[in-house]
């Protein structure tokens, strides 16, 4: 395949991971066995997908969790630590990803197993350098079931694409809250709703506005063409960059990965 086939497809495959991955932060079963440690609601996301840089510190985990807001970051932090252990919460995550699979996909499970070894190849294609969720991943202890397994190299695929997003928008200049406004505005909702899901407050998502004015992305608080045509060239940008672990497989193995996944993730989403 030529360089903007690849570019494509990563684009393609990086939507279907992450819905691979994504439904566990909302799943109701998962909520409820974080909730059960002591961590309730949204915290047991944060601070389940931070366990593996934890030890760091919460500065580590708020530089690699870059988009949530960092009071929200820490207070999840704090939280857990006072509650429970992180390896319990990595434990259960863990419980409710193979139930969850076992409720909403029942076949996924073996379908998973059998790209288990693709999946954990496509990993190794990837640069660990400067990504540090996903290094920090690459650490924790995997399953030994080949469907869990599966799931959690794809999790290192999703972390690294997101690290590597991350660099891109450092690169171009942006913080947290003007990525999220931006990224709004190119998914068609209203400007501050993504930053507000990420617990940003009122003053933090002002002054991102007042910075993408002077920009000229923003004009009396409508992002503008030019904003949305910006956030376009990242996400290109990301694509250009994450291609390395699919072209580690060639095309024939990607082709039946997204074949194999496109209808699992379609269902979890």
């Amino acid at each position: 395949m030529s360089d903007q086939e690849w570019q494509r497809t990563t684009a393609r495959l990086a939507r279907i991971v992450h819905a691979m991955v994504g439904w566990i932060f909302w799943d109701p079963d998962a909520i409820n066995r974080y909730t059960a440690l002591g961590v309730p609601g949204g915290l047991g996301y944060l601070a389940t997908r931070a366990a593996p840089v934890a030890a760091s510190g919460d500065d580590a985990v708020v530089a690699a969790l870059f988009g949530w807001s960092d009071d929200h970051v820490r207070t999840s932090m704090r939280v857990a630590r006072q509650a429970t252990t992180f390896g319990a919460l990595w434990a259960a995550r863990d419980r409710a990803i193979r139930d969850g699979l076992a409720t909403h996909v029942p076949t996924a499970a073996p379908e998973l197993a059998g790209l288990r070894d693709d999946l954990w190849q496509a990993v190794i294609g990837c640069e660990p350098g400067g990504r540090l969720l996903y290094a920090a991943c690459l650490d924790m202890p995997m399953p030994s079931d080949p469907a869990l397994s599966a799931w959690h190299a794809l999790n290192c695929l999703r972390e690294w694409r997101g690290d590597t997003h991350n660099a891109v928008l450092i690169a171009a200049g942006l913080s947290p809250v003007e990525a999220l406004i931006l990224d709004s505005a190119w998914a068609n909702c209203p400007p501050d709703w993504m930053a507000r899901s990420r617990m940003w407050g009122e003053p933090a998502i002002a002054a991102a506005i007042q910075q993408l004015e002077g920009r000229g992305f923003i004009e009396d608080g409508v992002v503008l063409d030019a904003g949305i045509d910006f956030r376009i060239v990242i996400e290109q940008r990301t694509d250009e960059l994450t291609t390395a672990p699919w072209r580690t497989l060639g095309q024939e193995r990607v082709d039946e990965i997204e074949r194999t996944l496109r209808p699992i993730a379609a269902t979890l989403l």
